[in-house]
């Protein structure tokens, strides 16, 4: 069967059996392996992605059933070889560990950030309890996900002259004080 959708934003059509795991079409036929598998059962939120913005276990969803939908792994978070802000905070704040449950870590915590920008810890508890993580007591993954929030609360804020776009990169990476070298 050809099965046509959108995967972090590029228009992508496969044959597939309409019951095949989304999981295995993305690993195996795209070759999108950031996505990963845990349990194959649903139960531990390795293979998250966002199915039409909202996060589901790939592990459980028919390849069928994404027929004209919007798909979005971990590999869509950042852009043309860079991390997202997101992908950063968790390196910088031991929220990644063995690997296993990052990318679905990575994803809910994106969905969560879209929906509410600035979450206090039982947010980020209550949208991360779909994720099974054995490496850490979740703390520097709360951590990390907090000052993900920050961050892009930084980002939003500091958008200055919308006509000067300048490299695109972000406020963060421009200097304003201009300084002569010696």
């Amino acid at each position: 069967m050809k099965i046509s959708f959108k995967v972090n934003g590029a228009a992508r059509e496969l044959d597939a059996p309409p019951l095949q795991r989304l999981l295995d079409a993305l690993r195996l036929v795209l070759g999108l392996t950031g996505t990963k598998e845990g349990c194959a059962e649903g139960e531990c939120g390795a293979c998250t992605v966002l199915l039409d913005g909202e996060p589901v276990n790939a592990c459980l969803v028919p390849v069928g059933q994404c027929q004209g939908r919007e798909i979005t792994t971990v590999e869509g978070l950042g852009a043309a070889g860079h991390l997202s802000p997101l992908q950063r905070c968790f390196i910088d704040h031991g929220g990644a560990q063995c690997g296993i449950c990052t990318p679905g870590v990575l994803i809910s915590a994106e969905h969560l950030l879209r929906r509410n920008p600035d979450p206090d810890d039982d947010a980020i508890r209550e949208a991360l309890a779909g994720n099974l993580c054995r490496c850490t007591g979740y703390q520097r993954i709360i951590e990390s996900v907090r000052a993900a929030a920050v961050l892009r609360r930084a980002d939003a804020r500091d958008v200055g002259d919308p006509r000067d776009v300048g490299d695109a990169r972000g406020a963060r990476d421009v200097s304003h004080d201009r300084q002569e070298a010696p």
